[in-house]
């Protein structure tokens, strides 16, 4: 429902994913959306109003306030089509009800499963790792699960939950060029869990920052780049869950550098 909301913004009005920090998944978005569907609505209100509705959703940071009545004051329209304008507002606004009524029922959820983490007896080997944090420690701990015999290698892991590629031949006959392909047959939100952790880490942990920076230098995209990263943290996660140790940074440095890799030198 929040990528959809997004979606539907990027049409019409960009604006509010600026105002909004691109986070459609909040009250704040879902209120701000219901009061003022579309840029117009939203450049009628003086500041004070939009300070008062700020306000009253715990944003009092006033520099963050100056450049978001900044926004609003010197927004220019994506279009001024009414055709567009329109049924994108009124799409808006659906889904920003439903939102609305589904945010209480979020939180309990994550306030279960923030509980059943910390009761759980594998915790310790994911709730350090460097850009978990509170919402995909859990998710990665779920992805490996709690049975020693589930998996006998990370090669196993990264098939199955879509971050290994697959690699078809070309044709029947051997020494044929294989061709590497993006996996769709997979469990998409556990792929999109290693995905998300791959790209977090970049902004906490040294090596992973810059493996990801030289695979971009190679010439290969965003996301095939943090799908590289994501298969080199399954291998890591594995041997931390398969001989029940933390990840320690520095122990994961020294190995790196024991085999002369360029990684072992990022701080």
């Amino acid at each position: 429902m929040s990528n959809a909301i997004k979606s539907q913004l990027k049409v019409y009005f960009p604006l509010a994913l600026e105002l909004l920090n691109q986070d459609t998944s909040t009250t704040l978005a879902a209120e701000l959306l219901l009061r003022w569907p579309s840029l117009e609505a939203l450049q009628k209100q003086p500041p004070h109003q939009l300070r008062k509705f700020f306000y009253a959703h715990h944003c009092r940071g006033e520099a963050t306030m100056l450049r978001r009545l900044q926004l609003v004051q010197q927004g220019q329209p994506l279009t001024q089509d009414s055709a567009v304008i329109e049924p994108a507002a009124f799409r808006v606004q659906m889904l920003a009800r439903q939102l609305k009524s589904l945010l209480s029922d979020i939180a309990h959820y994550d306030r279960k499963i923030a509980q059943l983490f910390a009761a759980h007896p594998d915790r310790f080997l994911f709730e350090n790792l460097p850009g978990a944090g509170r919402a995909l420690a859990p998710r990665l701990l779920s992805a490996l699960g709690s049975d020693p015999k589930r998996w006998e290698s990370a090669q196993e892991i990264a098939t199955l939950n879509g971050i290994a590629p697959v690699r078809r031949a070309s044709g029947k006959k051997s020494g044929k060029k294989a061709s590497v392909h993006f996996r769709q047959a997979c469990p998409k939100f556990l792929r999109q869990s290693f995905h998300e952790f791959a790209g977090c880490s970049i902004r906490y942990c040294g090596w992973a920052r810059a493996y990801y920076e030289a695979q971009r230098a190679q010439g290969k995209g965003h996301h095939v780049a943090l799908r590289a990263l994501a298969f080199k943290w399954i291998r890591i996660l594995f041997a931390c869950w398969k001989q029940r140790i933390p990840y320690d940074p520095q122990r994961y440095l020294q190995a790196l550098q024991q085999r002369g890799s360029i990684y072992g030198n990022a701080c």
